[in-house]
């Protein structure tokens, strides 16, 4: 901590005006340097803004676990599909036990049996990162149809990796312990949740497959997970992340009216407020969505500053991973807003 706040106060003192570096990447990259040698983890960043040809990337072409950000190409495809005619948001589904996946959101606390609309769970798919929600409306449209969209929305399809349910996740990672986990169900992974420490979840998971742990195939959670963010599932580069991003904010992925749609809801996004939102200040307002899994934390979106004519509109995207605790995460994710902010890109920011 001490180490951090050192090198976040030296980070903070470096000189922001925009004469005294070549240009905003180049303070940028400075500002970045600073910040990953006092974390303990690494970052990956993407900055493009929509109006010029300048990219900046920091570890941006390699792949990332990008966790629930990946609920934005699910949106796209929910869109695209009403814009077409063949779905409309109040269509309604049945929610049953067996559609529970752990996590936050409203949706879980709804009882088995509830009818919920596709737009009553389009809303906290995005803004507060609601996993059940999320996969029922995979189950309505198809992963592959998913996975086409998100592909053809960048140059290279190859760097996003296949989008799951988020059911899989969890039953990829702890299947690298067991197979036997692959078969548990969501009410499975939510008895697990309640575990929160590490030791306490292998022993859970243990009993509730009436196996001992001296049978699981690798000796922790973080050996697990590593094993299942190595697959490439929910995974993608940066930069065609941000190339996803921008088919939005160009309005190439929808229509106007879906594209203000998709925009306004996640303008609302609770989840993060303490990532890149907070970095980029009250000035600039941040279309976004959060990603958060074992040692890996994300927040990307469009970044608005500015009006009419002279709107400024800059895709961000920065992950981090490595790190155990979800707050030094959050305030590196913070800080990296900050330091986008103060590097020039969106000119002058009071």
């Amino acid at each position: 901590m001490r180490r951090f706040a050192l090198l976040l106060l030296v980070t903070l003192a470096w000189p922001a005006s925009a004469g005294e570096m070549p240009g905003w990447p180049a303070r940028l990259e400075a500002r970045l340097a600073v910040l990953e040698a006092g974390f303990d983890g690494e970052l990956g960043v993407h900055v493009r803004p929509l109006d010029e040809a300048r990219r900046f990337g920091w570890r941006d072409d390699e792949a990332w676990y990008l966790a629930s950000l990946v609920k934005v190409p699910v949106a796209v495809e929910l869109l695209a599909r009403i814009e077409a005619g063949e779905l409309a948001l109040d269509e309604p589904l049945v929610l049953r036990e067996r559609d529970y996946v752990d996590g936050a959101g409203p949706t879980n606390w709804e009882e088995p049996g509830t009818t919920l609309t596709l737009g009553e769970l389009l809303e906290p798919m995005l803004t507060v990162s609601d996993n059940t929600a999320t996969d029922l409306v995979i189950a309505r449209l198809g992963l592959d149809a998913v996975n086409r969209r998100a592909r053809s929305l960048v140059a290279d399809p190859g760097s996003l990796g296949p989008i799951t349910p988020l059911i899989e996740v969890r039953r990829e990672a702890y299947g690298r312990l067991h197979p036997a986990a692959r078969a548990l169900g969501g009410m499975d992974f939510i008895a697990l949740r309640r575990a929160e420490a590490d030791e306490s979840r292998l022993e859970a998971l243990a009993r509730r497959l009436g196996v001992p742990e001296e049978r699981f195939a690798l000796p922790s959670l973080d050996a697990a997970f590593d094993a299942y963010y190595a697959s490439g599932l929910n995974a993608g580069r940066l930069d065609a992340f941000g190339e996803l991003l921008a088919a939005i904010g160009e309005g190439r992925a929808l229509g106007p009216a879906a594209t203000a749609e998709l925009l306004a809801i996640m303008a609302r996004t609770t989840s993060g407020e303490a990532r890149l939102k907070a970095g980029l200040g009250p000035g600039i307002r941040f279309a976004h969505k959060t990603g958060t899994q074992h040692r890996r934390s994300c927040d990307a979106g469009i970044a608005f500053h500015g009006e009419g004519a002279a709107e400024r509109r800059v895709v961000v995207v920065a992950c981090t991973r490595g790190e155990r605790e979800v707050e030094p995460a959050e305030r590196v994710l913070r800080e990296v807003g900050r330091a986008i902010r103060e590097s020039g890109v969106f000119g002058s920011v009071e």
